[in-house]
C-alpha cells in the first residue's frame, strides 16, 4: 500500500516531538499497541535522522514513520536517506515538495488559507497539512473541503479526543495528533508507556466508530 493511501486508512498520525535515542523505539510500540500505525518524528528534535533509522529497523514496516517540522529540502533529503517515508512541514516550501518528489518520497505541507492550500497542491503535494488547525476549528475544514473536495486534507494542531470526530467528519482525511497523545519526556518507565498505549487506544476507537 502508497504511503499516503495508508496514512488515509490509518488516519491518525502521532507527532513525536523531543524524544531521545533511548525512549523513542519504546513510544513507537507503545502506539503501535494501542492502534496508531503512523509517526512522524520532528526533525528539530536532536538526533533525529538516528531516531528514524532506528524505528525502521526495529518495527519494519509493522508502521509508517516520518520526518515532520521538515523546513527545507536538505533537511527533507537526509530524512529521506535516513529511511523517512514521508515528509511533513509546518508552512508551504515548494522546494521542499520538489526534493520529495525527487526521491518519491510523499510531501505533505503545512498551510492554512485556501490560496496557500490550492498553491501546494498545484505544485505536487500529496496531502496538504493544515495548521494550526485549532486557529480556526472544524467548522473551517468543513468550509474548505467544499470548495476543494479533491484535495487530501490533514489536520494538525489541538487535534484531542473531544474534536477529533467533528474534524474527520468535516472533511480531513487524517489527523496529527503531538502533545494530547504523546509527550516524550514524561516516558520513563513500563507503566508511562502503558499509559500511552491506552491513551494511543482511545483515539484509535473514535476512528473505529466514525467508519
Amino acid at each position: 500500500m502508497e504511503a499516503v493511501d495508508f496514512i488515509k486508512e490509518q488516519v491518525i498520525v502521532a507527532v513525536i516531538r523531543e524524544a531521545t535515542v533511548d525512549n523513542i523505539v519504546p513510544i513507537a510500540n507503545a502506539l503501535h499497541d494501542g492502534g496508531v500505525k503512523v509517526m512522524e518524528v520532528t526533525a528539530e528534535t536532536p538526533r533525529v535522522m538516528g531516531m528514524i533509522e532506528k524505528i525502521r529497523s526495529e518495527l519494519g514496516d509493522k508502521v509508517l514513520v516520518g520526518a515532520g517540522t521538515v523546513l527545507d529540502p536538505e533537511t527533507a533529503r537526509a530524512a529521506i536517506l535516513a529511511g523517512s517515508q514521508f515528509i511533513v512541514s509546518p508552512s508551504l516550501n515548494v522546494e521542499t515538495i520538489k526534493m520529495a518528489k525527487r526521491y518519491g518520497i510523499p510531501s505533505i505541507p503545512g498551510a492554512l488559507t485556501p490560496t496557500e492550500i490550492i498553491t501546494a497542491f498545484e505544485h505536487g503535494a500529496d496531502m496538504i497539512k493544515v495548521f494550526p488547525a485549532n486557529a480556526f476549528g472544524p467548522g473551517y475544514i468543513r468550509n474548505i473541503h467544499g470548495p476543494f473536495p479533491h484535495i487530501p486534507l490533514m489536520v494538525t494542531g489541538g487535534i484531542n479526543t473531544g474534536n477529533l470526530k467533528e474534524y474527520i467528519e468535516g472533511g480531513a482525511l487524517a489527523a496529527g495528533v503531538g502533545g494530547n497523545l504523546v509527550n516524550p519526556k514524561q516516558m520513563n518507565n513500563d507503566e508511562d508507556f502503558l499509559i500511552l498505549t491506552k491513551n494511543a487506544r482511545k483515539y484509535t476507537e473514535i476512528i473505529k466508530k466514525i467508519r
